[in-house]
């Protein structure tokens, strides 16, 4: 018979599972929904309009300037930003032209990167093997592939750098007030993609029904997602949330498949679940073995 405190246990932990995975079906919901957007602003517009509204949430919310702010942390916050805005300008331009579930695996051989060359152990070949396994097949070697669009697949894997970049960004940036970072790094991330934007959709971005449109996707996108994953990250050890959020490729195929009619091939399945079976490998791995150097300290 279970105690009190395991069926507790239990029941907290389902909720994190089903608060990540909701968090990552409202980011492809939001996703799929911002492609809809491109014919109006283009990829540039669009973005636009997500990062602005979700600076302005975050900005409603946290109150960054109650808050200190050395000139090393604004430093590390403008780079985050940057690195962040980045990423989010060229995922969604790599989505005019490629279906959103390869879109994000590639997007996700960035985090790989970091993953793997944060431990220098044989078993990461492994995981590297099959990251590029899955690059492979997504080269145009068949009718199917030959219809990916490179300059596509340039900007999701330029995504997939400003992604690892983020990371690393993140990391000093989170030395900061953590609501303060994220608050004035997404500011600074809608600075850097507002020129595009502007470049490219003009006065279309102040119309009203846009504007609401691009509330919708900044909420979709970034408030209920990030609400979410403190949930999650509450309550399940990282190695799981990690392991976890590695599914996200194929939920973004699935997303893409009912909501935007993107057809995958099986070699695009294939090259998909290849690179999700890097991203967990590298996760799984990497997090037990920095709990086992823990241990043995």
């Amino acid at each position: 018979m279970s105690s009190p405190r395991t069926t507790d246990s239990n029941h907290g932990t389902a909720i994190a599972v089903l608060a990540l995975v909701g968090s990552m079906a409202s980011l492809c919901l939001g996703t799929s929904f911002a492609k809809s957007l491109f014919q109006a602003l283009g990829a540039q517009g669009t973005t636009t309009l997500r990062v602005g509204f979700s600076a302005l949430i975050l900005l409603t919310v946290w109150r960054p300037w109650r808050f200190s702010l050395s000139a090393a942390h604004a430093r590390a916050i403008a780079l985050y930003g940057a690195a962040l805005g980045a990423t989010n300008l060229m995922f969604y331009l790599s989505l005019r032209t490629i279906p959103l579930g390869l879109a994000i695996a590639i997007e996700f051989t960035g985090p790989l990167t970091v993953a793997v060359l944060s431990s220098r152990r044989a078993l990461d070949f492994v995981w590297i093997a099959c990251a590029l396994l899955g690059l492979v097949l997504l080269l145009p070697l068949d009718a199917a592939a030959a219809r990916l669009d490179p300059t596509g697949m340039a900007f999701a894997l330029a995504a997939g750098v400003g992604w690892a970049l983020y990371i690393v960004f993140g990391k000093r940036a989170g030395q900061a007030h953590g609501g303060q970072a994220t608050s004035l790094g997404l500011t600074m991330a809608a600075l850097v993609v507002a020129p595009f934007g502007v470049a490219h959709a003009g006065s279309a971005l102040l119309s009203p029904p846009l504007l609401a449109a691009g509330l919708a996707v900044g909420l979709l996108s970034s408030a209920v997602p990030y609400s979410l994953e403190m949930v999650a990250l509450k309550r399940l050890p990282p190695r799981t949330f990690g392991i976890l959020l590695s599914l996200e490729p194929a939920m973004g195929a699935l997303a893409g498949l009912a909501l935007l009619h993107e057809q995958l091939s099986g070699r695009q399945w294939l090259a998909i679940g290849a690179i999700i079976i890097a991203s967990v490998g590298a996760t799984a791995t990497a997090r037990r073995a920095s709990g086992a150097a823990a241990a043995a300290d």
